[in-house]
């Protein structure tokens, strides 16, 4: 089997055995949300885990998320194909931005934690299946340490192309570069996750 796709697959069932699974885009997708605040409603979740793979800090995740759903206000008036690739691309700066602020700050070494010390959960509360949820903590754990070890741009790559299933073009101009960098970033974050997640293949 293509070794790409069984990237994409272990990170699809991790992400799924987590609750935490994106709304597939395409025919099995729902429609396209109807206002502004429908959509920031289904992107949050995974605007925040994308924010705190980059920033590996609860707070400035959070900050970063509400910053970047602040700014989109400002397109409201935009057609709703248009909010998905603006909102990454204020999220990824806003991102970026925070990086650049805190350079020197010392919660850029740790892990994300909530405000007691303990690890985040990130399993659908509502699960009927506590062996599941335990599972899919796990797993999620497993692929949110392999993506943090990634450079920052396969990371990205990885996360809006496979994760978010954007398209090369709209993955681009978020990123601000090509599509050839963007094909050669997923690549190479292809290579280096496929030795982490061969357990949930």
């Amino acid at each position: 089997m293509d070794g790409g796709r069984d990237t994409w697959q272990a990170a699809r069932h991790a992400e799924a055995a987590a609750g935490t699974l994106a709304p597939m885009h395409g025919a099995s997708a729902n429609a396209t949300p109807q206002t502004l605040e429908q959509f920031l409603a289904g992107v949050s979740a995974r605007a925040f885990r994308f924010a705190e793979l980059g920033l590996r800090h609860r707070d400035d995740a959070l900050d970063a998320v509400q910053d970047a759903m602040a700014r989109m206000l400002g397109y409201r008036d935009r057609p709703p194909e248009e909010w998905a690739p603006l909102f990454w691309t204020v999220l990824r700066s806003r991102v970026i931005d925070i990086q650049r602020r805190r350079t020197f700050r010392l919660g850029w070494l740790t892990d994300a934690r909530t405000a007691d010390g303990g690890e985040i959960d990130w399993a659908d509360p509502d699960a009927a299946d506590p062996s599941r949820a335990h599972d899919g903590r796990e797993a999620w754990a497993q692929l949110a340490g392999a993506l943090r070890e990634l450079p920052a741009r396969q990371r990205e790559a990885f996360t809006l192309r496979v994760l978010e299933e954007l398209d090369v073009e709209t993955t681009a101009r978020i990123m601000g570069c090509s599509e050839g960098s963007v094909k050669t970033h997923l690549f190479r974050a292809r290579e280096a996750l496929q030795k982490r997640l061969e357990d949930f293949r």
